[in-house]
């Protein structure tokens, strides 16, 4: 922080710039010297800013991914936002971590190493209660899950997982697995303490209840495409998805499975006509044999045509179709 000057020495300084004691050229040579900053040459800078700043854009897709996610899985509010993003010792971020809390391991394959992502106990036993029924609200003192709330979570954190995996895909094809969940941080030694992690932290509300989910990645976890960290690359590859998504959209419309139905006409019969009805009855339509019959797609109108015969078996052919306006 810069000194402030009392009024006395705002007076002096004033004084002596008057009588040509001081030059205004001095102090502005002073103040644009170059400032010393300290560099700790046992605890290196291992991730610059731009590969910080990908993680960053990395992550805020997994946010807005797990956010779809458990707004849908638990039925209420969910926000979850990107909070920061730094660089830190592991030792540091073991730390930091309350005890106790859940983190699981997470396996990076074909990357060589694990991560770890801590969900804080308030986020957690919040999302447990909303799925086992309750409001999603977490009052009560931090404490240990129980071998069936250990159950539910894990699989949220598998979930997790797998949207991770698809975070990271528009980098470098991985496919993150958890390996298993602790609730003790000083249990978990992934690397050695002074080695540098990249850490995501993000600021999850669930419902009435709030806390932070933080991700760990060793930087010998991401070393092998430490290059492919580049807000240039991310960029370049991320604008050819559309093209790919439209194509996998595409492709799963063409498999899709639906329902047409033909109809002849409509008439209106009394429930006494209805089960009075024998075979040679005759009930008359709303619709002449000329007027062709109306193909419908899951209830919606889209063609017309005329009714035959096709390989011994009924068929349409279609002679008109219906677009969005008729």
């Amino acid at each position: 922080m810069s000194e402030i000057l009392s009024q006395n020495e705002i007076d002096a300084l004033l004084a002596a710039l008057s009588t040509g004691e001081v030059k205004a050229e001095d102090i502005k040579n002073k103040e644009s010297d170059k400032k010393i900053k300290p560099y700790d040459f046992k605890r290196p800078n291992k991730f610059s800013k731009e590969q910080l700043h990908t993680l960053s854009m990395i992550h805020e897709n997994f946010a807005r991914l797990l956010t779809t996610y458990l707004s849908a899985k638990l039925r209420t509010l969910v926000q979850i936002n990107v909070f920061f993003v730094e660089q830190m010792t592991y030792n540091e971020f073991i730390i930091s971590v309350a005890n106790p809390s859940l983190i699981a391991v997470v396996d990076f394959s074909p990357l060589k190493g694990a991560a770890l992502i801590e969900m804080n106990p308030t986020v957690a036993f919040a999302i447990i209660d909303r799925l086992l029924g309750g409001s999603g609200e977490f009052n009560e003192k931090s404490r240990e899950p129980t071998e069936i709330e250990s159950s539910i979570i894990s699989s949220v954190f598998k979930k997790m997982t797998s949207i991770l995996t698809e975070a990271w895909q528009d980098v470098v094809e991985i496919k993150a697995t958890m390996e298993k969940l602790e609730t003790n941080s000083q249990f978990v030694q992934l690397v050695s303490p002074n080695e540098a992690v990249a850490l995501i932290t993000f600021n999850a509300k669930v419902g009435n209840s709030e806390g932070m989910i933080n991700i760990c990645i060793p930087h010998i976890v991401l070393e092998p495409i430490i290059s492919k960290l580049s807000t240039r690359i991310w960029l370049s590859t991320n604008s050819e998805q559309p093209k790919m998504v439209k194509e996998v959209i595409t492709n799963k419309v063409y498999d899709m499975k639906t329902e047409i139905r033909a109809e002849l006409g409509r008439s209106h019969v009394t429930v006494g006509e209805f089960i009075n009805l024998s075979v040679g009855d005759v009930i008359t339509l709303d619709k002449y044999i000329s007027d062709g019959i109306d193909l419908y797609v899951e209830d919606r109108l889209k063609y017309s045509g005329t009714i035959g015969v096709y390989r011994n078996k009924m068929a349409v052919r279609v002679q008109k179709t219906y677009e969005m306006e008729d």
